[in-house]
């Protein structure tokens, strides 16, 4: 094992009804700590362990202590892989929780499904994590708590072109993204359908810091919007290179966006509109913040990520309740019929079609004065 792959942490309260050296029953936890996305995987480790905690402090699971393994897989392919090898060949772990990207996600669905552990991941969105584009069936180990790229894609698109009336857009996505390259397919097919025209796209790779050359093409095609698919740092600097060179299209994106995009593009940011999973004053949630000002000692700033990581970890342990037994296969039967369940910001319900959650709501959010404002809130209907 890359000794990269570091395990941060090891919860177990013994509280409440849990049997005096009972085994714990383990949940393992991916997330990114390094790298572009590290602000999103710490809040996901942060907000678990307050769902854990929670969790031991009511009781634990089938009269068990609850312990949590965390790894980070620093957004990396290999790295995800590899460390659900280490989780499931060497901590015995039954159920996962993670990852936050889709390439990430697909990459350990075979480890997953060899093994029989289900993982539920916090928000990758490409539909082939829980369904194989090959056979069209459902991959039976993997999960999301998150809505789909294809949801994503469409609404940009009708909110582009019907809620703002804007009828030309260029593209800016990463080539080496699976999520970019989705959510940049499903807008190109759902645009014209509601009278729009993509006139460019524009590629780049994950850790690019220039988009000028980009920009200066993009500008020239006067398109009034641009659709963002990408991960919030270089979104963020390409709206704050656009306003640099003068270029103040509408620009709109999906739930790779970040509150922290303010710190690097500023001002540019107001005026731009963002589809994510919820509301950031949402009052749903506002429990959520305060439990992470509390056991934090400071304000969480990826409320989504905080809500999505508490969602997944409260929906693992209501499987593991209802499996009566902490086995993998059974977990998973659990996760695939659950109806019903009262989460924060949201009653899931599972659709076994595609193991993700039915009718998920979303939201789209407008920069205003620099803060970021609910301005619709959406659920998809079949």
């Amino acid at each position: 094992m890359k000794k990269v792959l570091l395990v941060l942490c090891a919860l177990v309260l013994l509280v409440g009804t849990v049997a005096e050296g009972a085994e714990p029953i383990k949940i393992g936890c991916l997330v990114q700590l390094t790298g572009s996305g590290a602000t999103w995987g710490e809040h996901h480790r942060d907000m678990s362990i307050i769902a854990v905690e929670e969790i031991n402090a009511a009781g634990g699971l089938l009269g068990r202590p609850v312990e949590l393994v965390i790894y980070d897989f620093r957004g990396r392919q290999e790295d995800a892989v590899n460390a659900a090898r280490r989780l499931i060949l060497e901590d015995k772990v039954q159920v996962i929780a993670g990852t936050n990207f889709s390439g990430c996600q697909i990459a350990i669905v075979p480890i997953s499904e060899q093994h029989k552990v289900p993982i539920v991941s916090f928000s990758a969105t490409n539909p082939a994590v829980t369904v194989d584009p090959q056979t069209g069936k459902v991959r039976p180990y993997s999960f999301r708590v998150c809505f789909t790229d294809p949801y994503q894609g469409k609404a940009i698109a009708e909110f582009l072109g019907t809620t703002l009336n804007l009828k030309t857009a260029v593209i800016f996505h990463d080539v080496g993204s699976d999520y970019s390259e989705g959510m940049k397919q499903f807008f190109e097919d759902h645009f014209p359908k509601v009278g729009g025209k993509v006139v460019g796209t524009y590629g780049y790779r994950d850790g690019d810091v220039d988009f000028r050359a980009q920009i200066t093409q993009a500008k020239a095609t006067g398109a009034e919007a641009v659709f963002l698919p990408g991960m919030y740092k270089e979104m963020a600097l390409i709206i704050k290179q656009a306003a640099e060179m003068d270029w103040k299209p509408v620009f709109i994106g999906g739930d790779g966006y970040s509150p922290a995009m303010t710190e690097i593009a500023g001002d540019a940011m107001n005026g731009t509109y963002w589809l994510t999973h919820i509301a950031t004053d949402d009052p749903d949630v506002q429990p959520l913040v305060k439990k992470y000002e509390k056991r934090f000692n400071k304000k969480p700033v990826e409320i989504v990520s905080c809500t999505l990581a508490y969602d997944t970890i409260m929906w693992i342990a209501d499987a593991i309740k209802r499996a009566g037994e902490y086995d993998g296969a059974k977990i998973r039967d659990a996760l695939a019929n659950t109806q019903g369940l009262q989460l924060p910001d949201f009653v899931l319900t599972v659709d076994p079609a595609t193991n993700t959650p039915h009718n998920k709501p979303t939201a789209i959010l407008v920069f205003e004065g620099s803060v970021e404002k609910l301005y619709q809130k959406v659920i998809p209907q079949d």
